[in-house]
């Protein structure tokens, strides 16, 4: 309905404002009478001919071919992603009130090549460390804006992208990366886990542009791009800086940006230097798989050079050698676990399809993972809901469990199990509280939840795990 209300006509090259404002168009067959010839950042206009009435026809009225169909199908995308609002306070269905003319406003800025990127929105996110990670929110319209550059420019990188490259790319996940480290790890001893430290705020402008203008000959791409990298930020407390290296970690653009860079920094100069060394990147998160200690160490002592060269640098605690044990390889070790997107990498009893027991060296759901989801479960405060039935809770958290069993439970699904079972302690506080009989009854309680779980193992996504 949406779609309907705000119908674009989408042209390869839309042009007037007269359209706009209910005036009269040409079409291409009325005979061209001016041409563009630009000169720096000025266009040139040259008369050819006029129309049978006397007005000017122009080939190209604006600088830059960016259809409004673009802008449509970038704002779908950008509506679908939800975001919170940037430094204007302007929220999605704020932006839909007046849609149409939002839309129009930024085709025409965009395609006219005065579109200036507003100040970024600093905010600052926990990690699981107890640390700050700073975040970047563009406006909504400069999100849309984004999506535009990207979704031109993005297939065209992906023909030159690495195949061990993982993160934010269409057609691969984490859980295509841990699937293949977890094969490589079974092959090689040893792994150098790989981390950048402030990667997204330290991006060199410089190399990041001569990696664009090597992939688009796109100006407005270019133009935009150079834009935003150098965009100001603007913190909660209302003042401004602009950034000479970095990109926004949270822009929509970044991450391609990102995968770009490292793309030549990492990824090409791994195939030049070290071809025998097999890897898998996810943004700056990475596993190198050696076959010994030595070959591990010199290759993390170029690494650490090669970041310099291009302005960044290994982070010194969470860039570490690993020793993959398991019942072959039964060496003494310091290090022999690893973390590697929200998966530990660890010796674990497995048992094979004969039903005999060995040590394997595997992945399975970390501990911050793991602490991560119970800190989120109870904050949806389920003991103080007793207003819901057992029905509406499911119906309410159930997308949520079910994520959360899709991906850690993809490898060593038996490690996710305590985790899962918390859940169930929280509905048995929230059934002592709803039902009087069951009041200060946690036994109770717990037989009278255990019951339903056997009756109906499909309410809950976790029951269908657990007790199906």
């Amino acid at each position: 309905m949406l779609r309907e209300k705000h119908k674009w006509k989408p042209h390869k090259c839309e042009s007037t404002d007269a359209e706009h404002r209910g005036g009269a168009t040409r079409s291409s067959d009325e005979g061209s009478v001016m041409g563009l010839e630009r000169r720096g950042s000025i266009v040139q206009l040259e008369v050819k001919r006029t129309t049978g009435n006397g007005r000017i026809q122009l080939e190209q009225a604006k600088p830059f071919c960016i259809t409004k169909q673009q802008v449509w199908e970038a704002y779908k995308r950008v509506k679908a992603n939800k975001g919170a609002a940037g430094v204007d306070g302007q929220t999605i269905g704020a932006f839909e009130d007046d849609l149409k003319d939002n839309l129009y406003k930024l085709w025409n800025r965009l395609a006219s090549g005065s579109y200036f990127p507003p100040p970024v929105l600093r905010v600052e996110i926990p990690k699981g460390d107890g640390r700050m990670r700073p975040l970047g929110i563009p406006t909504v319209a400069d999100r849309i804006a984004q999506m535009v550059v990207k979704q031109s420019l993005e297939p065209e990188l992906e023909k030159y992208f690495h195949p061990d490259s993982y993160g934010y790319r269409p057609g691969k996940s984490a859980l295509d990366a841990v699937g293949m480290a977890r094969k490589r790890c079974w092959k090689n001893n040893w792994i150098l886990e790989l981390d950048i430290k402030g990667f997204f705020d330290n991006i060199d402008h410089k190399l990041m542009m001569r990696a664009v203008r090597a992939h688009t000959g796109e100006k407005w791409v270019r133009l935009y791009i150079e834009r935003w990298l150098t965009a100001p930020v603007e913190k909660q407390d209302g003042t401004r800086t602009y950034p000479l290296k970095g990109t926004p970690q949270g822009g929509v653009v970044s991450p391609l940006l990102a995968n770009l860079f490292l793309h030549y920094a990492f990824d090409k100069w791994m195939d030049r230097e070290h071809p025998d060394i097999p890897f898998e990147r996810y943004a700056d998160d990475g596993v190198c798989h050696c076959k010994s200690e030595a070959q591990a160490e010199r290759l993390k002592q170029e690494l650490s050079a090669r970041m310099k060269e291009v302005g960044l640098e290994l982070h010194p605690e969470k860039t570490k050698i690993v020793y993959c044990k398991d019942d072959d390889r039964q060496g003494e070790y310091s290090q022999t676990k690893f973390d590697f997107l929200g998966y530990t990498f660890q010796p674990r009893r497995s048992k094979n399809r004969w039903g005999k027991y060995f040590i394997n060296f595997t992945p399975a759901i970390s501990n911050k993972a793991a602490k991560n989801i119970r800190q989120t479960s109870r904050g949806w405060n389920w003991p103080l809901r007793s207003d819901k039935q057992l029905e509406d809770l499911a119906w309410m958290f159930n997308p949520i469990i079910q994520g959360w069993i899709n991906y850690y439970g993809c490898y060593y699904k038996s490690a996710l199990y305590p985790t899962l079972k918390c859940l169930d302690r929280r509905l048995v506080m929230w059934a002592t509280r709803k039902y009087k009989r069951l009041r200060n009854h946690q036994r109770r309680g717990a037989q009278w939840l255990n019951g339903i779980a056997r009756k109906q193992p499909t309410l809950f996504a976790h029951w269908r795990l657990l007790y199906a």
